[in-house]
């Protein structure tokens, strides 16, 4: 391949990646604060490109209210120790998480304490980050 086509496919390639890489942004999170919540789980949508566990979370007035929990795809979740069947629907579990910014109820899950006491992360590292309960 002549060097100048190599130079225009890989400008290219560059250009489709730049969009590609905008999709997976997670500024939708308040990464300045971690919350933890303790509920039920009402799903885990097992699914690619991101993963969902649903939680169902009774606040201070007794209202049930529903969390999106966003995580990654299920082959880095797998990486992590999680498995299709790792929280069934009624586990009762403590989630940490970056809320939405926007305030609704939802947002980026870090981990989640299952009912034995196991904890299963979203990224690799340390779980047990500062939280802001």
């Amino acid at each position: 391949m002549p060097v100048k086509a190599a130079v225009v496919v890989g400008f290219c390639a560059l250009a489709v990646a730049g969009p590609a890489m905008a999709h997976h942004s997670f500024s939708m999170f308040d990464r300045d604060q971690t919350l933890t919540l303790n509920g039920v789980v009402k799903e885990l949508e097992w699914t690619n490109p991101h993963s969902w566990l649903v939680v169902m979370v009774t606040d201070n007035g007794g209202k049930v209210i529903e969390y999106p929990l966003e995580m990654q795809a299920t082959g880095q979740a797998m990486k992590n120790g999680w498995k299709s069947d790792s929280v069934k629907p009624g586990d009762k579990v403590s989630v940490v998480m970056h809320p939405l910014k926007s305030g609704s109820h939802g947002g980026q899950l870090l981990y989640v304490t299952l009912p034995d006491g196991h904890k299963l992360a979203v990224t690799r590292g340390p779980v047990t980050p500062n939280t802001n309960e």
